[in-house]
C-alpha cells in the first residue's frame, strides 16, 4: 500500500494535468468564424403558406353519395402553398427554394434558416417570397442597397403581421 505523501503527489499530478488539459483546449486551436473581411448573411423565418385552394360547395349528388355524418356542404382542402423565396446579391442568385410546408397534411408553416458568408461592404440585395401557388411571381419583394460591416450578422426575416420582408 502506498505511503500518504506518494498518493497526494500523485493526485496533484493528475489534477494539474487534467487543469492543463482543459486550459490548453479552452483557448487553442483558435477559432475564426468569419474572415477579415467577410461578414454573414442569414435567411431565418418561418410563415405559413396560403391555403392551396378555395372551398368548394358540393352538390346535392355529391352530398348524397356521402354518409349522413360526412354531408358537410363545404370541402375545405387543408394543405397549404408552400414558400418560395428568392435572394439575388449584386445581381446573382444567392439562395432560392420552394419550401414545403409541415405538418403531416402540409397543413403547418414553411421554415428556413440559412447562413451565407459574404464580403464585408456595400450590396444590392433583392429579396422576393411567394407564398401562393395562385400567384405567378413573387407576391413580396424588397429591394434595397445594404452595407454589411465585417464580422457583422444581417438578417432577412418576413413579418406576416405587416406583410413586408425585413432586412436588419
Amino acid at each position: 500500500m502506498l505511503n500518504k505523501p506518494v498518493a497526494y503527489f500523485g493526485q496533484a499530478v493528475t489534477y494539474g494535468l487534467f487543469a492543463a488539459f482543459i486550459g490548453y483546449f479552452s483557448t487553442m486551436p483558435k477559432y475564426q468564424h468569419l474572415a477579415p473581411d467577410e461578414a454573414l448573411l442569414k435567411v431565418s423565418f418561418t410563415h405559413y403558406g396560403q391555403i392551396k385552394e378555395a372551398c368548394h360547395q358540393r352538390t346535392p349528388a355529391e352530398l348524397a353519395k356521402l354518409p349522413p355524418n360526412m354531408r358537410a356542404p363545404m370541402e375545405c382542402v387543408r394543405e397549404r402553398s408552400p414558400v418560395t423565396v428568392r435572394v439575388d446579391m449584386d445581381g446573382n442568385l444567392l439562395y432560392q427554394e420552394a419550401l414545403k410546408p409541415a405538418g403531416l397534411h402540409n397543413d403547418s408553416a414553411s421554415t428556413v434558416y440559412r447562413r451565407f458568408p459574404v464580403k464585408a461592404g456595400s450590396h444590392k440585395l433583392l429579396v422576393q417570397l411567394n407564398d401562393s401557388v395562385l400567384i405567378n411571381g413573387f407576391n413580396f419583394v424588397r429591394e434595397e442597397t445594404v452595407n454589411i460591416q465585417p464580422g457583422k450578422v444581417m438578417l432577412i426575416d418576413f413579418d406576416p403581421a405587416k406583410g413586408k420582408i425585413l432586412i436588419r
